[in-house]
């Protein structure tokens, strides 16, 4: 009876119509695009993880499953689950921080969400070698940190603040929390205020209205946030490295010194392509998640 609702439908009389000729014209840039940027890499560098290397560290086309034999010992294991513990306490803590900020973007006064905004964004005018820069240089034992913390009193010495697992941290939620709140926000902002006031009508206090009408029609924002903050963070190896001064190496980081230092390019591959696996479990988890809930 109500069969007409359901998206996979198909009205009465209507065709489905095959894309045409202009319409895969329009696609195409964004097509060559993926497939220079995305699957060509791809590609290379699972095929590089099958292969070895000499004496030289030059790459020897011998197919060998050798890489990711190695890649499961639990020295790197360990380093794995050390990088998604990093990404995932950042993502906790760019929601507690960034919810509550997009929400009340979210609901200012219209004139005023503009400059709000571009609050926001402002870390982003600057470079982030010189905003990471800015953040070692705080955290430093001569650092502003340290000295402010001296003079009230607080410790008689220097404490080691950088190149610690918090000076990590700290890095990868200052320069993502921005990804947190925009997402959140537009949630936010297309949130029907006629829904919350009718379940206050409805006897639910500030704490039920929230659980169950305000946090489930901005699950989609959150989602989106918490996406495009755990997935880079997995990754990201500057920040570890700057910042955690290379004593608490990340995937990304080792990755890294695989295809530099190491000249152990297929062994670097066999790691970003287990890493790639993981970005895309993820992505399936977090898609699986939400079409449940629809």
């Amino acid at each position: 009876m109500l069969g007409f609702l359901s998206p996979t439908s198909t009205p009465k009389g209507s065709t489905h119509r095959a894309p045409g000729l202009w319409a895969w014209i329009v696609l195409s840039p964004l097509l060559i695009w993926l497939l220079l940027f995305v699957v060509a890499p791809t590609l290379v560098l699972t095929a590089v993880s099958f292969a070895e290397r000499d004496s030289l560290g030059r790459i020897v086309w011998n197919f060998s499953v050798q890489n990711y034999a190695r890649a499961f010992d639990w020295v790197w294991v360990k380093i794995l689950l050390d990088s998604l513990y990093y990404a995932f306490l950042t993502t906790l803590i760019c929601l507690a921080l960034g919810y509550p900020a997009a929400f009340f973007i979210g609901k200012a006064p219209e004139r005023w969400r503009g400059f709000l905004l571009l609050l926001v964004m402002v870390p982003f005018l600057t470079s982030f070698l010189i905003r990471t820069y800015a953040w070692i240089n705080i955290l430093s034992k001569e650092g502003f940190l340290n000295s402010l913390l001296i003079s009230a009193g607080v410790f008689n010495e220097p404490v080691a603040v950088l190149y610690s697992p918090f000076a990590i941290v700290l890095g990868l939620v200052y320069n993502f929390l921005p990804f947190m709140i925009l997402p959140i926000y537009t949630s936010v902002e297309k949130l029907d205020n006629g829904l919350v006031e009718a379940a206050h009508d409805l006897g639910a206090g500030p704490l039920r209205a929230f659980s169950q009408v305000i946090l489930p029609l901005t699950r989609p924002g959150i989602v989106a946030g918490s996406m495009l903050v755990f997935v880079p963070s997995i990754a990201m190896f500057a920040i570890t490295t700057l910042m955690g001064g290379g004593t608490n190496p990340t995937i990304g980081e080792v990755i890294f010194k695989q295809f530099t230092a190491g000249r152990n390019q297929p062994f670097g591959a066999a790691l970003g392509t287990i890493l790639l696996f993981v970005f895309i479990l993820a992505l399936w988890l977090a898609r699986t998640q939400r079409e449940r809930e629809d």
